[in-house]
């Protein structure tokens, strides 16, 4: 019931990395990040336009959750997950 929708507190600033991943290619990055916002937003209450939103990022990049997550972990055991720039912020993964 959409009433019942609970509002994630780090849904405003996960809708602007979102938006981002829409427009961009499946790099390591940013499959850590849909990655990572996949695995926030399951069984959320709440936060629909960004979950139906990694949806669609998924289908852009011709990928199911399961190669996602495949290609990630092959990503963090190789150490390509994140390489922070300087000045970067750290990621929030709460």
């Amino acid at each position: 019931m959409a009433g019942l929708d609970q509002t994630h507190p780090q849904a405003r600033k996960d809708g602007e990395v979102v938006n981002r991943l829409l427009e961009s290619q499946p790099e390591p990055k940013n499959l850590a990040d849909l990655a990572r916002l996949l695995i926030r937003y399951n069984n959320f209450p709440g936060a629909r336009e960004i979950q139906k939103n990694l949806q669609k990022v998924l289908q852009n990049w011709q990928l199911t959750e399961e190669t996602l997550f495949e290609q990630t972990r092959q990503l963090y055991a190789t150490g390509q997950a994140y390489q922070p720039k300087k000045g970067d912020e750290p990621e929030d993964w709460s």
